[in-house]
């Protein structure tokens, strides 16, 4: 199939890998994406099952190779030995996570045709790390394959999104529950004329990126590569679950900050002389003022105490934008964090090892107590303003933005050597 036209959403059939098991055991294979794992959590999943793909999407050196060799090598084990078989044929699949918290979210599981951001088909809304994309790079390079899913989100209400919503007249080729308690279904659509509809539905969309950055960035730096070394092939796409938003739109929640080795009385001795700085009683009053609160809001804390840092004159929010930026960048209070409190303010370098991150409040106050530093808590960025800067062509600080529920890892791959 020929690629199409560089301003059109393309998502290809395409022949999964998947786990060959029963369901119970399908659960304890499946596990989060790479960058939401920590080490004791990777050891725990592989602890209740030797077999789980966080083995795949965060190898282990082994004697006589480096990890992503080691990765590679597992992957062609498990197809060996049967654990993992692909499909017979191409298929679009609809994907539905469904949460007991926070509801269903269902999607088209297939491989999207690449597009570079200047072609404003596949938004980026974040900014990447030159670390996490060459680690990606050198897996994806080793196992010649699309380990996790990209998870992109578009406004639908066409056919495509019926043909999402209608899924349950099938029998899933696959369902499960992980421990985290959300079930997870996979149905394949193989029929061609329902590729055709889907296809002429999206053909004219545009996505956002939801989750997965630094994963797109690494889908284009090897299709770069592949391209110049083999020509077109299978890397000029990439796996991604692409979900309508106006009917299965994802949450949206902060990933907080800690400030290493820069302790509370500090950092707040130094916001007083440039923004507006309030202790309150607790950590949850402290929260929900800042909740309150419109313009630039954050809350400092250690654990113990903790004080909202706001700007109620609003004067910082044009003062973050650089030049040739939209002005929707200076609203989001990550922007004003990291160029205005951390750079100006505090005088910190804006790097990771100084500016920590944490997907929690209670994993931001520990690291913060761990490193004798500060934790920043940031509040949810809507969907419209992450949209918003996104479509103005602009880009977010890294880690601004934490979707959920993610797509499970483990449950799809798709190798480049089903498609040749």
């Amino acid at each position: 199939m020929t690629e199409s036209a560089r301003n059109s959403l393309v998502l290809h059939p395409f022949r999964a890998l998947r786990p060959n098991v029963a369901p119970d055991r399908l659960g304890r294979l499946l596990c989060p994406p790479y960058d939401v794992i920590d080490d004791l959590e990777r050891e725990r999943l592989l602890s209740v099952d030797p077999d789980n793909a966080v083995g795949l999407i965060l190898p282990s050196e082994t004697d006589d190779s480096d990890r992503y060799v080691a990765a590679a090598r597992r992957l062609e084990r498990q197809v060996s030995e049967g654990l993992l078989s692909v499909d017979s044929a191409p298929a679009l699949y609809v994907y539905e996570m469904n949460d007991p918290h926070s509801g269903v979210t269902r999607g088209l599981l297939g491989a999207v045709e690449l597009r570079d951001p200047d072609d404003g088909v596949i938004l980026p809304h974040e900014n990447t790390m030159a670390g996490p994309v060459s680690d990606r790079l050198a897996l994806m390079t080793a196992t010649q394959a699309n380990l996790e899913p990209i998870y992109l989100v578009y406004d639908g209400g066409g056919p495509a999104s019926k043909i999402v919503s209608d899924a349950d007249a099938e029998v899933p080729v696959a369902e499960a529950t992980t421990p985290d308690g959300i079930t997870h279904r996979l149905w394949a659509l193989t029929d061609p004329e329902t590729h055709e509809t889907v296809g002429r539905d999206l053909s004219a969309r545009r996505a956002l990126i939801a989750d997965g950055h630094h994963r797109y960035a690494t889908y284009r730096e090897l299709q770069q590569r592949y391209d110049d070394e083999r020509g077109s092939g299978p890397w000029d796409r990439g796996l991604t679950l692409l979900v309508d938003s106006t009917t299965y739109g994802p949450q949206v929640h902060a990933i907080h900050r800690v400030l290493v080795g820069v302790s509370l009385d500090t950092v707040v001795a130094a916001t007083r002389s440039a923004l507006d700085v309030r202790e309150q009683s607790s950590l949850a009053q402290a929260i929900d003022a800042a909740e309150q609160l419109s313009g630039f809001a954050v809350v400092l804390t250690d654990g113990a105490r903790a004080f909202v840092v706001s700007d109620p004159s609003t004067s910082l929010a044009s003062s973050a934008v650089r030049e040739g930026e939209p002005a929707a960048v200076g609203q989001l209070d990550v922007t004003v964090l990291h160029r205005v409190l951390v750079e100006r303010v505090l005088g910190m370098p804006d790097t990771v090892d100084v500016v920590g991150y944490a997907h929690s409040v209670e994993e931001a106050i520990r690291e913060a107590n761990r490193s004798a530093g500060t934790a920043v808590l940031l509040r949810p960025t809507p969907v419209a303003a992450v949209a918003a800067v996104a479509a103005a062509g602009g880009r977010m600080p890294r880690k601004s933005t934490l979707f959920t529920p993610k797509p499970a890892s483990g449950l799809v791959i798709r190798r480049f050597a089903d498609e040749l």
